[in-house]
């Protein structure tokens, strides 16, 4: 009976041990970035630079930290890796607009916290300004147009808003562009037509040139 009284408290023991160290294994580390827990959206605006520090909270040893711009790994110095690790995003431009990046436990790449950058810019138009053509042919304006937030759209044709006719205009938006079809093309159809974009931030407009040449005209 003693040596079963002996065998019950070694494993009494073990199963004391494995229970006093499971925890310490177990505990999860946290990670935060400029002391957020959760994944969260960046405000910030073309040319301003952000700093990101991302830290482990809980952690019963030294952790290594990796950072990522999108699926890409983002290069860190030897001494930028273990606990708290950060990273600068410099030159902010309108393209860096929708950009995640985020911070991973190296031992366990499930655990992360991201951040989104939102710049906020305003519109920024860009198209083909001075177009010729012929009576009787059809025309395209394409205005294209970066924004956020996203821009309201109109054409002006000179100075006045634009009146549409029937078959004759078809105008076509998407986010990031605004397009006036005019088919067969009349003299009356002369003139500058303007491409309005209105943003909370700023409104912009771009000038489109159209001259129409009768068909005898070179």
């Amino acid at each position: 009976m003693a040596w079963k009284h002996s065998v019950i408290m070694q494993m009494g023991r073990f199963l004391l041990l494995v229970i006093l160290f499971l925890p310490r294994e177990m505990t999860s580390s946290v990670l935060t970035v400029n002391g957020k827990t959760e994944n969260y959206i960046l405000d910030t605006t073309p040319g301003s630079q952000e700093s990101l520090i991302c830290a482990v909270q809980n952690h019963t040893r030294e952790e290594e930290l990796f950072w990522y711009r999108e699926a890409g790994r983002v290069d860190l110095k030897s001494g930028n890796k273990i606990n708290s690790s950060s990273v600068c995003v410099s030159s902010i431009s309108e393209n860096d607009n929708g950009i995640s990046f985020t911070c991973r436990l190296g031992r366990d790449q499930s655990v992360s916290i991201s951040v989104v950058l939102n710049v906020t810019f305003p519109p920024l138009l860009s198209g083909n300004d001075f177009q010729t053509a012929e009576e009787g042919s059809d025309v395209k304006l394409d205005c294209n147009v970066i924004a956020n937030p996203q821009a309201q759209m109109m054409w002006y044709k000179n100075s006045s808003p634009l009146d549409l006719e029937k078959s004759h205009h078809q105008i076509q938006q998407t986010s990031e562009s605004l397009q006036l079809s005019i088919t067969k093309v009349k003299k009356s159809d002369n003139g500058t037509y303007s491409c309005i974009a209105k943003s909370p931030l700023k409104t912009e407009s771009l000038d489109f040139h159209l001259i129409v040449k009768a068909l005898h005209e070179g």
